[in-house]
């Protein structure tokens, strides 16, 4: 996962413009907010990545937690929330310290991808240890094995024709071609799992999911998981 991590605490282009940027991540917090169901709740972000409208999940819950491990991104974080009390800052070694049965609502969205399959597990016995006993972790974003970049391009390509940015979606999408977003992806991969997979990959780890309707984000073609405390897990 290193090197992703460098790739995105860099200036890279994966947002083709100001505006992608600023609505993805608008509707990723509204995506979140749906989840949240008491206004006491504390909420973790893992893996947040800029969290541009972290302040609109903050006004849904009594406490966000926002975890990252570039520390460039990290860094415009805590600056950009300094003022916000309700917003904590962390890295991921610092979540890894957090005291158990903490959080409310874990959410991990579209970074399954990122990491290796033993990445992975690590980061769900954290998140796990972390629930109260009536929380939730949702996993947003995880790639399917039978969907590839056609389908991920066809999504942005919707995306920027519903919100006017349709022209730069597409000259974003020659720089991306160009850059070392490709050059990562070929060479690294990316993780993908099937439904089954990933519902096993969770049992493993102490949880129970089940796959929900609707992805975070803009991409249909990605799945969300809904996970809790599997019974008798320690």
């Amino acid at each position: 996962m290193d090197e992703w991590i460098d790739y995105y605490d860099s200036t890279h282009t994966i947002y083709v413009s100001k505006l992608h940027r600023e609505l993805h991540f608008k509707l990723i917090a509204r995506d979140i907010i749906a989840y949240i169901d008491r206004p006491d709740s504390v909420v973790l972000d893992y893996a947040c990545g800029e969290a541009l409208s972290s302040s609109e999940v903050a006004d849904a819950c009594g406490t966000l937690i926002l975890a990252e491990a570039a520390p460039g991104v990290r860094g415009r974080l805590i600056a950009r929330f300094a003022p916000d009390t309700r917003i904590k800052v962390r890295s991921l070694q610092e979540v890894r310290n957090m005291p158990e049965k903490s959080v409310d609502l874990a959410v991990m969205n579209s970074v399954s991808q990122y990491m290796t399959a033993d990445e992975l597990d690590q980061a769900l016995q954290v998140l796990r240890r972390l629930l109260k006993p009536s929380g939730r972790l949702v996993l947003g974003d995880v790639l399917r094995p039978q969907v590839g970049m056609f389908r991920d391009v066809i999504a942005l390509l919707r995306f920027a024709a519903m919100h006017g940015f349709f022209r730069d979606a597409v000259i974003g999408l020659v720089s991306t071609a160009l850059s070392d977003y490709r050059e990562l992806r070929k060479n690294l991969g990316l993780q993908r799992y099937g439904e089954a997979e990933m519902v096993a990959k969770l049992e493993r780890n102490g949880l129970i999911g089940t796959r929900v309707r609707t992805n975070i984000g803009y991409n249909p073609w990605r799945m969300t998981f809904v996970a809790v405390h599997a019974p008798g897990a320690e």
